[in-house]
């Protein structure tokens, strides 16, 4: 008689399912941050285009490159060489946040899209896809870093340049040693930065999504946290629709369409996001000095060029409301815009809660929402630009030494989103609940009560 085999039939079908979810979840990272990067890059190249870069002698790419990797939270250091003639001095520290804005609902969207049609995501699902796309976006952030580095040639001698003679003479000399400026990426903090940047967007991307499932260990959280997030999101986004609204018209009607589109496709968050501060109460110091500017608004760059000790240094000058409304009057408009837009979201957040929620658990958690969405908004709004260029050390050039300084006031503005919040939430609860909302049933939609039964039955 034949021998019979002790070893039963194996199966590879768990390692098959395995090797198959691992490989599904690498190309959806990858998805996600080829699409981040692409939307990153095209917004960054038609700035940089509406501003006039494309013209800049063999450095677009590297420009576009060190644009999109300041987006992502990279810290890209400005250099200068005149030789030993002339000493150069450099900085610059700003995010263009419509660059960063774009990628950021880009990346998102693509990380939460294949979990919409799931009843629940599992927490190793859910870490494995996060782990998945972190990584890819610091490897692509190197690569772009390595590209963002490029020099620049400056002249000051010739041409139609009115100055000093002496003046005219330093820059002669100065032309004779081929003196330029440029620009590096400085890789280790652009990595740490970058993470802290990707690990915020996909955590935000989870908070103010209203669809997409989560673990079952954090469900719980769902109710009190989403409706209010997602109203934050509205509320941010609405401020840059306003934004965008009143940069198409100034560009249409007041001239100088080019840099006014420059400004909306670079910057635009960094001006409404400020106005969105300043509405609620919050304050911004800086101060503007020689030819450079900031490329906003003109009633901002006239109340940064003021000083006069207005601010808690005593060279800084103050934004806020009021200062900005001494030069002009129309700066009021922030506070009913700011008021009837945070009560819309407060609204929305109160009808998209359950009924169950209370009108006090409505103001606390859009209180703390509004609060922490400044804490994150305000800081990324900072401006610090310096060049200067001085003569065997007697001082800058007038015609290249300059500096631009705006900073928030960070924990004032957010104190200010607390209280408007706390209000705002309340009052918004208040009016949603003259409105159906998730959870309530009607009495004459509730099911019928089954009959007693009789007596002794």
């Amino acid at each position: 008689m034949g021998s019979v085999s002790s070893r039963l039939p194996t199966s590879t079908r768990p390692a098959a399912t395995s090797t198959g979810l691992l490989a599904r979840i690498g190309l959806q990272a990858l998805a996600a941050v080829v699409a981040g990067y692409l939307a990153m890059g095209l917004m960054a190249g038609l700035g940089l285009w509406a501003a006039g870069a494309a013209d800049l002698p063999g450095g677009f790419a590297a420009v576009l490159a060190a644009v999109v990797v300041m987006a992502a939270g990279g810290k890209v250091e400005l250099s200068g060489d005149a030789g030993a003639l002339a000493g150069t001095q450099a900085e610059l520290t700003a995010m263009p946040l419509t660059v960063t804005l774009v990628g950021a609902l880009v990346t998102g969207f693509c990380f939460l899209f294949p979990l919409r049609h799931h009843a629940v995501t599992g927490t190793r699902e859910l870490l494995l896809r996060a782990a998945s796309t972190v990584v890819l976006w610091l490897a692509a952030l190197a690569g772009l870093s390595a590209l963002a580095r490029h020099d620049f040639p400056i002249t000051l001698g010739g041409g139609e340049r009115e100055g000093s003679s002496l003046e005219d003479l330093f820059g002669e000399l100065l032309d004779a040693v081929n003196p330029t400026v440029g620009f590096r990426t400085d890789l280790g903090p652009t990595l740490f930065y970058g993470l802290l940047w990707i690990l915020g967007v996909l955590l935000i991307a989870l908070l103010v999504s209203r669809r997409t499932p989560l673990p079952p260990r954090l469900v719980r959280y769902q109710e009190p946290v989403r409706p209010a997030a997602h109203a934050m999101l509205l509320l941010v986004l609405a401020y840059v629709a306003v934004g965008l609204v009143i940069g198409l018209v100034v560009a249409a009607t007041k001239g100088h369409a080019a840099e006014t589109l420059a400004v909306v496709l670079l910057g635009l968050p960094n001006v409404a996001w400020l106005a969105l501060g300043v509405g609620i109460g919050g304050s911004w110091e800086g101060r503007v000095e020689g030819p450079f500017g900031l490329p906003m608004p003109q009633v901002l760059d006239a109340v940064l060029r003021q000083g006069g000790g207005t601010g808690d240094t005593p060279d800084l000058s103050t934004i806020d409301l009021g200062s900005l409304a001494a030069q002009d009057a129309r700066a009021w408009w922030l506070l009913p815009v700011a008021a009837v837009l945070v009560l819309a979201v407060a609204f929305v957040a109160a009808v998209r809660s359950p009924a169950r929620i209370r009108l006090w658990q409505h103001a606390v958690h859009l209180g703390v929402a509004f609060a922490l969405t400044m804490l994150v908004v305000a800081p990324v709004t900072l401006v610090e630009a310096r060049f200067g260029l001085s003569i065997l050390g007697i001082g800058d050039l007038d015609s290249l030494g300059g500096e631009v300084v705006l900073r928030p006031h960070i924990w004032k503005t957010a104190g200010f989103a607390l209280l408007w919040g706390l209000f705002f939430g309340f009052l918004g609860g208040l009016l949603a609940s003259r409105v159906r909302r998730r959870g309530e049933v009607d009495a004459v939609d509730a099911p019928p009560r089954p009959p007693s039964p009789p007596p002794g039955a």
